[in-house]
């Protein structure tokens, strides 16, 4: 029983020690990003497109995080029922994977579009000129 209880306690510490950096990283944010001024704003307006852009960050990260794992998930299963077809499941893995995983002050205030879904890790390959 008392190694069930220091199980626990070692457990809650653990837990109390990540919440308390998480919410010291939440709250500072980067300095970097917050400092930076656009023309016209002031340092209150950054500081609170930070705060704002890391209040979204928790929903939508949660929710594509969830996304990125189902398509994990689905593309292995797609990798398994095609015989081992890795570009089939690419075509799973690369846009559920890949993508924006946190809200930007630059995606709040329209500067930087915010890519839920990932594109095609291919280049696209130009056309081949016909032959004369």
């Amino acid at each position: 029983m008392t190694t069930h209880i220091h199980g626990s306690l070692c457990s809650k510490r653990s837990l109390f020690i990540g919440a308390t950096l998480g919410l010291l990283i939440a709250w500072t944010g980067n300095p970097a990003v917050a400092a930076e001024e656009q023309p016209g704003t002031g340092p209150e307006r950054a500081a609170g497109l930070q705060a704002a852009s890391w209040l979204a960050t928790i929903p939508y990260g949660a929710v594509k995080v969830a996304y990125a794992l189902g398509g994990g998930i689905v593309g292995g299963l797609t990798w398994v029922m095609s015989g081992g077809d890795t570009a089939a499941a690419k075509a799973v893995w690369i846009p559920s994977m890949t993508g924006d995983y946190i809200v930007q002050p630059q995606n709040l205030t329209g500067e930087k579009p915010l890519h839920f879904m990932g594109g095609s890790s291919e280049k696209p390959k130009p056309e081949l000129s016909a032959r004369r």
